[in-house]
């Protein structure tokens, strides 16, 4: 399954997504920030519509900047 289609991801690509290190999308990360992760153990998953909602909610912050190419383009590594 390509990871466009996907339904989660996981925190490397979320991060490689937001464009933003995996250290500052933990420190986003609920309990401590506001973007939503569902958590199977130790397994740390992102669901995608989460994050595109947080995205579009997002203001006063560099996120709106890119939300739209998130939203819409696979990161370039993933096309391959």
């Amino acid at each position: 399954m390509d990871v466009a289609d996907r339904l989660t991801l996981r925190p490397r690509e979320a991060a490689k997504r937001l464009g933003v290190s995996q250290k500052t999308l933990w420190s986003w990360t609920q309990p401590r920030g506001p973007i939503p992760c569902v958590r199977l153990g130790r397994t740390v998953l992102y669901p995608v519509d989460a994050l595109q909602r947080w995205l579009s909610q997002a203001s006063g912050s560099a996120a709106p900047e890119f939300a739209a190419t998130w939203i819409t383009a696979p990161a370039a590594e993933e096309q391959q």
